[in-house]
């Protein structure tokens, strides 16, 4: 039909790939080719070891080129191929170089592709760059960071664990985004230890939150807290999601409202409140 892609080869393909060493590069036929190789990737292709290592050498090349659609087409053809190759660090200077440049549209798309190739041998390499990037004054870099940096829990929670002072300060970061991200890696670094994540909540319920975001996941880290809780309705947490129904965003009084009708055994009066906040808020529609 109209695919364009339907009768490609893997072999041929990886062929073309071999003008990624040729001067002056052609970022439009490079972004093509890259392009295919997405594609077979994403259509169930096997690329072996060593194909996958002669293409990423290949690559290198191309961070020559300011063009920016081929810089992100690299990003993404890195992310897709991280896990075929064990020699996916020969393109971890090239990525720390944009990710430290001065090139914003570059920095927050390098972070990401420099952590899908990084594993807990190599990422106390970046650590120092990983966490100047959390508290980066561009939000789009911070973000990315911080996301980042949940997925790298999986495999180095020790080493994220150590940059929970830059997390920290991300949490009250103007961007709402940002915010959000900091709190959702925050508790995450914290959720095993109930007496921290308490004092978190508590921290965060005195000094407020700029994020509707943050807020709703606030209130469902409160409620998860308050299901542990012996002290019931009478603790602070039940208290503060009540509070939460007359927030000025609809998102944050929603969640509320869904909090406290889903806890087990709740009165009428307890219910009340929420039922009110639901039925103002479809009068409002």
């Amino acid at each position: 039909g109209n695919n364009p892609y339907a009768y490609i080869e893997r072999n041929v393909v990886l062929q073309e790939a071999r003008i990624f060493q040729q001067t002056p590069i052609n970022p439009r036929k490079c972004g093509e080719i890259l392009t295919k190789i997405i594609y077979l990737i994403n259509q169930g292709e096997i690329i072996s070891t060593n194909e996958a290592t002669e293409t990423f050498f290949a690559m290198t090349k191309l961070f020559q080129s300011n063009d920016v659609i081929l810089r992100r087409m690299c990003y993404l053809t890195i992310k897709e191929m991280a896990k075929m190759t064990e020699n996916a660090f020969i393109v971890t200077q090239s990525l720390t170089k944009d990710m430290n440049g001065r090139e914003d549209i570059f920095r927050a798309a390098a972070v990401r592709a420099l952590c899908a190739i990084t594993d807990h041998s190599t990422l106390q390499g970046i650590e120092r760059y990983m966490k100047q990037a959390i508290v980066d004054k561009v939000h789009s870099v911070s973000s990315a960071a911080l996301v980042s940096s949940l997925h790298l829990t999986k495999q180095a929670f020790d080493v994220v664990k150590r940059w929970v002072n830059e997390v920290q300060e991300s949490c009250s970061n103007d961007s709402i985004m940002v915010q959000y991200h900091a709190l959702g890696l925050l508790y995450h670094l914290r959720k095993k230890d109930r007496l921290a994540t308490s004092k978190m909540v508590t921290k965060f319920m005195k000094s407020g939150m700029k994020s509707p975001f943050a807020y709703c996941m606030l209130i469902r880290i409160a409620s998860k807290l308050l299901e542990e809780d012996d002290s019931g309705r009478d603790s602070p947490l039940f208290n503060f999601i009540e509070s939460c129904l007359r927030n000025k965003h609809e998102l944050v009084i929603y969640e509320a409202a869904s909090a406290i009708v889903n806890m087990p055994n709740c009165s009428a009066r307890e219910l009340a409140p929420a039922v009110s906040g639901w039925s103002y808020e479809l009068g409002a529609i």
